[in-house]
């Protein structure tokens, strides 16, 4: 039973993060109504999806280092809000923004917790 729970704590991580990645790129298709030429379309498609591509790093580093993600996961999720904030009031943003920062914050634990674990054995 005790491996089992280790390996859902081990794979949901990064399974949530792939799903979370595809989210986020998938919120850069609006380029497409922008009406750009090719290069503007690439150069837009690129703007957009570089929160996702750093993630990607993150990501990949973290699969080996579960700190990392842990805590850049949740720094993203913070700076998410933060950002929100900044745009429109402060209740609002938090309201909003939890379906950005939440599911960044459960990565960030999920990969703590796989870190603490991996740590204690």
């Amino acid at each position: 039973m005790k491996k089992r729970v280790n390996r859902f704590i081990y794979w949901s991580p990064r399974i949530l993060s792939i799903l979370f990645l595809l989210f986020l790129a998938m919120f850069s298709l609006d380029i497409f109504d922008a009406g750009y030429d090719f290069w503007g379309t690439v150069l837009g498609m690129f703007m957009h999806n570089i929160p996702v591509l750093v993630l990607l790093v993150v990501l990949i580093i973290s699969w080996k280092y579960e700190i990392v993600g842990g805590v850049v996961f949740i720094l993203a999720g913070l700076l998410y809000i933060i950002s929100a904030m900044s745009r429109v009031e402060w209740h609002l943003a938090l309201l909003w923004s939890t379906m950005i920062a939440g599911p960044a914050f459960l990565i960030g634990i999920l990969f703590l917790v796989n870190w603490y674990l991996k740590k204690r054995s």
